[in-house]
């Protein structure tokens, strides 16, 4: 006697014995790019340390993973060769490979973070977008790895990356793809259709800087809150006008940080001046931002802090790298770590965790909720550098080190 058994029961089973099913995190720092995810599984007992199940080597770079429909996304360099890599979320197995050339001289004051790339792709309805250490974007088909349009931008800007290499990562909003493009001085963050590649608006008020842009709609206005070579600005995401702009001028114009936003503040880094809040009003016309609370005691650097609620974890390059949480409402200190924990760290929150990964490696746990810096559990994820932000996938984490992506589980 033949058993039927009806195909959704097999899927079901299947998908039970394979664990939780982890949410997409498709671009930098997750769907919302705001360094939150909300599958994190918590382990009952925390191991003593992570379990492998599996390490591929992809390339150099500092781009972060993304995933999306059980599918990792990797951009790295192989030789002189930027490298787009897909591989299944469960094994590591690779699916399709990309490349292009994509040689590229250093600053000599940049020798050690290596020749990129830095920018971290971004899927969106079945295209990838990279934005790779020279300026140039592509976007692929995300099925199959087929090219389906690629630009740079030699002929319309004299440099066509920042002094150490592009690292903004690209952003969808409304079938636009948007980057910064240009180099030092003189660029323009501009708009492609996201079907054809064709410039839908441009804004060149200025050069680009690393920082990654986020979208949000403050004071009724959807907009681009992003850093510029010299600015903290806000550009309508529908029509690329400038609606406000900060001055923040760094030496090197090294600006590295991505905005954070809560409730109606925008939370930002100034050069001197430390980590503070502004309101944005309407007055006559323009939209002007207004402080509202400011903390000079730290500074981030290349960090993009977390919330948690109303907690605000970062790492600030003071006191040769100090982890620390705000009350966002007021700016006002509720921890901090002692000095000399790195030169970096990536942040992500998972319900009442924080998860930061300095760049040798280490993944600090912490409680989101603790009144100190005391560390639930802490692990060596890496035998080299990790600058590229980590992701957390149901019980596991991906954690790209110099050359290599390694999924490992909290069990």
């Amino acid at each position: 006697m033949l058993l039927f058994i009806p195909r959704w029961f097999v899927c079901i089973v299947a998908l039970t014995l394979a664990g939780p099913l982890a949410a997409d995190w498709p671009q930098w720092r997750g769907t919302n790019r705001d360094g939150v995810t909300r599958d994190f599984v918590t382990p009952s007992t925390w191991p003593a340390a992570l379990k492998e199940i599996w390490k591929v080597t992809v390339g150099e770079g500092h781009s972060s993973p993304v995933t999306t429909e059980g599918r990792i996304y990797v951009l790295a360099r192989q030789g002189e060769d930027e490298v787009v890599l897909c591989l299944e979320a469960s094994t590591g197995k690779q699916l399709w490979r990309a490349s292009y050339p994509a040689a590229y001289t250093m600053n000599p004051a940049a020798t050690g973070h290596g020749k990129g790339p830095k920018s971290t792709p971004v899927v969106s309805d079945g295209r990838l977008f990279t934005f790779g250490i020279n300026g140039v974007l592509s976007c692929f088909d995300a099925r199959s790895g087929a090219l389906k349009w690629r630009k740079e931008f030699s002929k319309l800007y004299p440099n066509t990356s920042p002094l150490y290499g592009t690292a903004m990562s690209p952003i969808v909003a409304n079938g636009l793809c948007i980057v910064h493009v240009g180099g030092h001085d003189k660029g323009a963050l501009t708009a492609f259709e996201v079907e054809t590649g064709a410039v839908k608006w441009a804004n060149a008020e200025d050069g680009p800087a690393y920082s990654s842009p986020v979208l949000a709609t403050l004071a009724g206005e959807q907009q681009l809150v992003t850093y510029t070579q010299s600015h903290v600005v806000g550009i309508s995401a529908t029509s690329g006008k400038l609606l406000w702009k900060i001055a923040n001028k760094v030496p090197y114009d090294v600006t590295s940080v991505s905005p954070v936003v809560y409730k109606d503040l925008v939370i930002f880094s100034i050069y001197e001046k430390g980590i503070g809040a502004v309101r944005l009003s309407k007055q006559g016309g323009g939209l002007v931002p207004q402080e509202v609370w400011r903390n000079a005691a730290y500074e981030s650097y290349m960090n993009t802090p977390v919330l948690a609620g109303n907690r605000l974890a970062g790492f600030s390059y003071k006191k040769k790298g100090q982890f620390f949480c705000l009350d966002v409402d007021t700016g006002k200190m509720l921890w901090e770590s002692a000095g000399r924990m790195g030169e970096n760290a990536a942040i992500l929150s998972a319900g009442d965790l924080f998860f930061c990964l300095t760049d040798d490696a280490k993944l600090f746990v912490l409680r989101s909720s603790a009144t100190s810096f005391a560390p639930v559990k802490e692990y060596q994820v890496a035998t080299s550098p990790t600058w590229a932000h980590p992701v957390l996938m149901g019980n596991r984490i991906l954690i790209k080190d110099k050359t290599s992506l390694a999924a490992l589980a909290f069990q």
